[in-house]
C-alpha cells in the first residue's frame, strides 16, 4: 500500500487513472455525471471539478463551473436530481440510477456547495477575475440557502416543493452547508463584499448542530446508521479540538474496518472509498494525522485495473460493489491525498480548523 505523509511528492502518474475517469465522464457542456449513464447533481459535479483543479486540469474544471453557472435557477438554486440520498438495492447490488431524476427537488446542501468549490479553485489558481465571475452565482446560491434557515438555526434540507414536503434538516447536509458558508465568507472578504448575514447564519447553524440535536431527523428515521452523520460535523469544522477527537473515537470501531476503510452504513460489511477519503480529512481536522495517513493508504487497493477507484468494496463477498467507478469517488481520493501531503495551496481547506476560525 502507498503510504503518503505530509510533504511527500505525489508520484507523477499516481492519479492517471482517476484523471482519465473524470475526464472521460465529463460531457462537452462541462457536466460530470456520477458514472456512465448516471445522473448529474450539483454537489458531486462540483466535487469532481475540485478534483480536476488539484491535478492541474484547470480549464476542464472551469468548464464544469461554467455548466453550474448556466444551469442555476433564477432563485439561486439548482434542481437536485436525487435529492439528498443515493438509493441502493442491497439485494441485487446496483444503484437506483435515475429513479429521482427530473423531480423538482432543490436541495440546500447541493446548492451551497458551489461556494466550497469556487473558494477551493481560487486557492489554487489565485485568479481573482475568475472569482469575480463566479461571485454572483455564489451569492445567489447562498441567499437561497440562508432563506431556508429556521429560527432555531437549522437549515431545511430542501425547498418546500411538491416532492419535498418534509420540513426537516439533515446533520450531514447542514454540516456541509456550514463549510460552504465558511467558504462563501472567504470569497466575500476577498472581493470586498458584505458577508455579515452569512456569518450570523453560520454561527446559528453551528449552534444548532452542536446543541440542538432534536432539530434534525424530526420527520423521518434517524440517519445515525450512516457514517457521514458521525464524521461530517468534524470534517466541516462544526466540532473541533478534543471534542472532535472524542466524537471520532466514539464510533471508530463501529464504522471503520481495519485495513479496508470506512463503512457507508454501520450494519453492512461494505466500505466506500469516498466516505473513507472524507474521514481522512476529518481526522486531519481533529489532529489525528497518523490515523488519516493510514486510512488513506488503505484506499489505493480499491483501484480498478485502469487506475480509477471503485465506489466501494463488499468485504464478506470480496467483490467491488457496486460495479461503478464514480467521478466523485476519484475526486474525493484526490482531495484527501492533497490534504495529507499538503501539495497545493488548497490542501489546508479540508485539513485544518484555522481556516474555519478565520471566517468567524
Amino acid at each position: 500500500m502507498t503510504h503518503l505523509t505530509y510533504g511527500d511528492p505525489i508520484p507523477e502518474d499516481f492519479f492517471d487513472g482517476a484523471r482519465a475517469r473524470i475526464l472521460d465522464l465529463q460531457r462537452d457542456n462541462g457536466a460530470i455525471p456520477w458514472y456512465d449513464g448516471g445522473v448529474i447533481d450539483p454537489w458531486n459535479h462540483t466535487e469532481a471539478a475540485m478534483g480536476l483543479t488539484v491535478i492541474g486540469e484547470v480549464e476542464r474544471a472551469r468548464l464544469a463551473f461554467r455548466y453550474l453557472m448556466e444551469t442555476q435557477l433564477k432563485d439561486g438554486s439548482w434542481w437536485g436530481q436525487l435529492g439528498s440520498a443515493v438509493p441502493f438495492d442491497e439485494e441485487d447490488h446496483y444503484t437506483g440510477g435515475d429513479e429521482g431524476a427530473g423531480k423538482p427537488i432543490r436541495d440546500t446542501n447541493f446548492t451551497a456547495y458551489i461556494a466550497t468549490g469556487a473558494w477551493h479553485h481560487y486557492l489554487i489558481t489565485r485568479d481573482r477575475q475568475w472569482l469575480g465571475t463566479v461571485w454572483p452565482h455564489v451569492e445567489a446560491a447562498m441567499q437561497f440557502v440562508v432563506a431556508h434557515q429556521s429560527p432555531h438555526g437549522d437549515i431545511r434540507w430542501a425547498a418546500n416543493d411538491p416532492h419535498t414536503p418534509e420540513d426537516d434538516s439533515l446533520i450531514t447536509g447542514s454540516s456541509s452547508i456550514y463549510k460552504s458558508l465558511e467558504c462563501a465568507i472567504h470569497i466575500a472578504q476577498e472581493l470586498g463584499k458584505s458577508s455579515h448575514d452569512w456569518a450570523a447564519a453560520r454561527t446559528r447553524l453551528g449552534e444548532a448542530l452542536r446543541d440542538k440535536p432534536h432539530r434534525f431527523d424530526r420527520t423521518w428515521e434517524s440517519k445515525a446508521r450512516y457514517s457521514m452523520d458521525w464524521y461530517y460535523p468534524v470534517l466541516a469544522g462544526v466540532i473541533t479540538g478534543e471534542a472532535a477527537r472524542r466524537r471520532l473515537a466514539s464510533k471508530w470501531d463501529i464504522f471503520v474496518a481495519e485495513g479496508k476503510g470506512c463503512r457507508c452504513v454501520l450494519d453492512q460489511p461494505w466500505v466506500t472509498v469516498a466516505e473513507s477519503a472524507e474521514l481522512v480529512m476529518a481526522l486531519l481536522v481533529a489532529g489525528e494525522r497518523q490515523k488519516a495517513e493510514a486510512l488513506l493508504s488503505w484506499q489505493h487497493q480499491w483501484r480498478a485495473d485502469c487506475g480509477a477507484y471503485w465506489m466501494g468494496y463488499q468485504f464478506v463477498e470480496n467483490v467491488a460493489w457496486p460495479a461503478e467507478k464514480p467521478a466523485w469517488t476519484a475526486a474525493a481520493v484526490i482531495l484527501a491525498t492533497d490534504a495529507v501531503t499538503g501539495t497545493t495551496p488548497a490542501s489546508r481547506l479540508f485539513a485544518e480548523r484555522t481556516l474555519a476560525e478565520a471566517a468567524e
